[in-house]
């Protein structure tokens, strides 16, 4: 039997293990998970019965073998109704669903609500053309919003940073106003030192005139059939009980098809021979150092991390993968009794809170990046749903800054000292209990030596046994799906004993976001 080591207990990571063992049994198949926890940065944080979900996970895609996938391990549920989580906590399942015994093993549809928190008042995003929209920016910068566009539309500028591809999309003025601080505040960069890709990958189609299109395809006939760009979804599915509960289930599985799974195993090298290929790797456990040997390895670990432990790399790839920038991530889950936020919307919400599942501040006086409502992703996230809300305070920072270094006691101060000079809560007093995640690595960057990106992949790309998986792994920020979809490439190329690996790496580089069949 082949020997396959996974590095990384991720989507990515899950994804590629399972799906070897699902369709041969010629491998011996080992994962390698740094931390405790299945999902990486999908993981859920269960905190005294309260769950908190690590940035914010939709689970949409347009990829049919996606979809069928994450339905096979989590079947979807239609959403529980108000009146069903007021009177009955627990979920009432319809016949011939999932074995009684796992209830909790579904997916929930939500309806997506995201909106920016702006001057203190509530923009949709994206953007949209209601009447609260104008009331809301103003008879002034609505006008210079639109004639912003106009100019823009007639002078397209050449895309060599995120900022022009905003200002193309949007025009100078919403650029200014929803794009530049959120953009800066995320990445630690100005977007004019950014490179497009990321706002490409992330954004597809979305423009003003994208939103136009959508809002008068509703109006049509057939309009759930039309097509929508991904960041105008409607609604979504969610696991019940948070996005970690995926990759447990998915861990689970890995385990009956006689995989293995080591967590708390930090891989630090990977060996190459004198025919540049992967002979073994070392990871750390327990403060040992183990070497085992291989025949093939999958890696959704940072590239830059993967390449700074392997030996005999060239120069000029080395120098790229060193140079490599990344974002780091805290989040800050508070317990409170209430949000002074109103719910003006027709969403009706347990206690009337407000319906939103995230929303993006751009509030150029707080350093908050965005807010979750766990109560609105699933209600099955909080342990008092009708007396209680759990939010997550998210803060993009780097490794080693003074907001990362921080004690939890005084982040968690700093952290609500913001939300109080928001408006969203009156007084510290009244946080009932608090708990703070760090996450490293969490968002690849497009800055620094990432330029040069194509060099670094042509020589991963020469390791013939070597294959690069997920977000860090191709340090490109993928969706869920997307993460999913280069591991999926990886085992038919594995399986079918496909050499080229251009199809694992063109995962996510086209502009249209993937289709039915494709």
């Amino acid at each position: 039997m082949k020997k396959i080591y996974v590095i990384g207990a991720g989507p990515a990571g899950l994804t590629a293990a399972y799906e070897l063992l699902k369709q041969s049994k010629e491998y011996e198949v080992t994962v390698l998970e740094e931390s405790g926890d299945m999902g990486g940065i999908s993981k859920t944080v269960n905190y005294k019965g309260n769950r908190m979900d690590m940035g914010g996970h939709r689970f949409f895609s347009k990829v049919p073998e996606v979809n069928e996938w994450w339905n096979n391990m989590l079947p979807l549920q239609g959403s529980p109704t108000y009146d069903d989580i007021v009177l009955n906590r627990e979920m009432t399942l319809t016949p011939g669903g999932p074995d009684p015994e796992k209830t909790d093993r579904v997916m929930l549809r939500r309806h997506r609500v995201s909106r920016i928190y702006f001057n203190r008042k509530f923009f949709d995003y994206p953007i949209s053309f209601k009447f609260e929209t104008f009331k809301n920016m103003g008879l002034a910068a609505t006008f210079q919003s639109g004639f912003s566009y106009l100019a823009a539309v007639i002078h397209k500028r050449k895309e060599n940073s995120l900022e022009d591809l905003y200002i193309n999309r949007f025009g100078k003025k919403l650029y200014s106003m929803f794009f530049e601080y959120y953009t800066e505040n995320l990445w630690g960069r100005h977007p004019s030192d950014i490179a497009p890709d990321w706002g490409a990958q992330r954004m597809k189609g979305l423009s003003i005139l994208a939103i136009i299109k959508d809002v008068f395809g509703k109006m049509l006939p057939g309009k759930k059939n039309r097509k929508v760009e991904t960041s105008l979804i409607e609604e979504f599915s969610y696991p019940k009980l948070g996005p970690g509960q995926l990759w447990d289930v998915t861990a689970q599985e890995i385990r009956k098809l006689g995989g293995t799974i080591l967590t708390n195993s930090r891989v630090t090298n990977l060996h190459k021979d004198e025919n540049n290929r992967i002979t073994s790797l070392t990871y750390e456990t327990n403060g040992e150092k183990i070497t085992v040997d291989g025949d093939i390895f999958i890696s959704s670990m940072p590239v830059k991390d993967l390449v700074a432990g392997m030996n005999d790399v060239p120069k000029t790839p080395a120098e790229i993968a060193a140079g490599l920038p990344y974002r780091d991530y805290m989040t800050v889950g508070l317990l409170l009794p209430k949000l002074n936020l109103k719910n003006k919307t027709k969403i009706r919400t347990i206690n009337n809170i407000v319906p939103d599942c995230w929303v993006y501040v751009q509030d150029r006086s707080v350093q908050l990046g965005r807010f979750q409502i766990y109560n609105n992703w699933s209600p099955y996230m909080i342990k008092d749903l009708e007396h209680t809300v759990w939010i997550g305070l998210e803060y993009f920072v780097s490794e080693g800054d003074k907001y990362w270094t921080m004690s939890d006691k005084d982040f968690t101060e700093f952290a609500v000292q913001e939300i109080v000079s928001m408006g969203l809560i009156d007084s510290p007093d009244e946080v009932m209990d608090s708990h703070v995640e760090r996450v490293k690595k969490a968002y690849p960057a497009y800055f620094d030596t990432y330029k040069d990106i194509d060099t670094l992949v042509d020589y991963l790309k020469s390791i013939d046994n070597l294959y690069c998986v997920g977000r860090n792994g191709q340090h490109r920020y993928n969706n869920i799906d997307h993460s999913m979809m280069t591991s999926f490439e990886t085992v038919k190329n594995i399986v079918n004993g496909i050499q080229n690996k251009d199809n694992i790496w063109s995962v996510n580089t086209e502009q249209e976001y993937h289709e039915a069949g494709k």
